[in-house]
């Protein structure tokens, strides 16, 4: 599972300075000097949304479909886009790829889970000496709105991963469950709106005359981090975490599932402007049992995808949103003795598609097998580098981490050319 370590609910936003959690976070996130080479680039995108497939998705069963015994039982099916070709359980996909762009040629050393989770999510080797912001968070930290009164980087299913050095205020805010609004927004009800105010007021005077007594910095980005939790209980704006308001028949375009009902959310996110949106599906290392496990989560994965990308370019919303579909690693092209596929991270397929993202290509090959990157290859930071370069974070933009070293937003990522509209 993703690492769970590092991200807030509305609940630890209002509670954390008593606990004395962010103290140090917060002096973290002030320390990092940033410099940029050159300037950030222009934003193609006002938001991102990412679909994490958790677990390491078959690149053969999913968008690089082969014949012979490598492909298993799983059949080949022609899509809109005619160079490229899925697997027979993604028709609701096929029908829209010829708004998508289709990397076949991804690789990296990194086949561990969690290793890996974290290079597909900063771009960086894990490093056991400074833990690298995850893109999420170089988003928020970059495009937060301050007219925006909810978070800037939402997980769905989560809980992705977080600001590293940054700090908690750039973490990605959680909701396990999606469709119903985040807990906690009222007070406890013995707590009237008169008793909550002199409590702020009481809180407030402490904090100030300690501030005022030690100089300590942290108190006034406390204080911020409580305000931002309460605008949030206040906002309009939350209204967009429920599915009230959705139609029937909207939810079951895109399948009516824990991950169908985040892919709808995330539209609402992105409609009342969150920059950074991540909707997981768990369920994909399968060692065992591969061919029917994968079909379910590709019933579960085919309306809800298909359904977001021609909701986003129905209402106008796909030409400045970019949508992202990726997992850790690929699979073997060997099936095992428990009609399993074990982890491959030499090869497998990530999907891009909207804001400032080529139509129709598909770029890099792999063998006959799908064992290994035959042309076009490319390293999950360049995929990392893509996105911040789409979203308008340049990716040569370095910043030195409170224990002096210097860190750029990927290791080396380079935005990848081919991809660019």
């Amino acid at each position: 599972m993703n690492d769970s370590s590092s991200f807030l609910t509305r609940r630890q936003w209002l509670s954390a300075g008593a606990a004395g959690l962010l103290a140090g976070l917060f002096a973290q996130a002030s320390s990092a000097e940033e410099k940029t080479a050159g300037g950030a680039p222009k934003p193609k995108a006002k938001s991102c949304i990412v679909l994490w497939m958790n677990g390491g998705p078959s690149h053969i069963d999913t968008f690089d479909p082969k014949a012979g015994p490598t492909g298993g039982s799983f059949k080949r099916i022609a899509t809109r886009n005619r160079a490229l070709t899925v697997t027979e359980h993604l028709p609701q996909v096929a029908d829209i790829a010829d708004k998508l762009a289709v990397l076949r040629g991804v690789s990296s050393k990194e086949g561990n889970h969690q290793r890996a989770i974290e290079l597909g999510h900063t771009g960086h080797v894990p490093n056991p000496t400074v833990r690298a912001p995850s893109i999420g968070s170089w988003v928020a930290k970059h495009r937060s709105d301050a007219g925006l009164d909810i978070p800037s980087f939402v997980s769905l299913g989560g809980p992705s991963l977080g600001a590293g050095f940054f700090g908690n205020p750039y973490d990605p805010f959680v909701i396990q469950t999606p469709g119903q609004p985040p807990d906690d927004l009222a007070p406890a009800r013995p707590v009237t709106a008169e008793r909550d105010n002199r409590r702020r007021k009481l809180l407030d005077s402490f904090e100030s005359e300690f501030g005022a007594q030690t100089g300590d910095s942290q108190v006034a980005a406390r204080h911020a981090l409580y305000e931002k939790a309460r605008s949030m209980m206040a906002s309009r704006n939350i209204g967009a975490f429920d599915l009230g308001a959705e139609s029937e028949s909207t939810l079951q375009q895109y399948g009516d599932t824990d991950f169908g009902r985040g892919c709808v959310v995330a539209r609402r996110l992105v409609e009342v402007g969150v920059p950074f949106v991540e909707v997981t599906l768990d369920g994909w290392d399968t060692h065992q049992n591969n061919f029917d496990r994968v079909k379910g989560r590709l019933s579960i994965l085919d309306p809800a995808m298909s359904a977001l990308i021609k909701d986003l370019d129905t209402r106008g919303l796909l030409s400045s949103t970019l949508v992202v579909w990726m997992g850790e690693f690929g699979r073997t092209p060997r099936i095992n003795g428990d009609d399993g596929r074990d982890h491959h991270p030499g090869a497998f397929s990530v999907v891009m598609a909207g804001a400032g993202i080529k139509p129709g290509v598909v770029h890099g090959e792999t063998d006959a097998e799908g064992d290994a990157v035959a042309k076009d290859g490319v390293g999950v930071p360049d995929v990392v580098a893509t996105i911040a370069d789409r979203m308008g974070v340049d990716p040569n933009t370095e910043v030195t981490t409170p224990a002096g070293r210097p860190i750029r937003v990927t290791q080396k990522g380079k935005p990848i050319e081919a991809l660019k509209a």
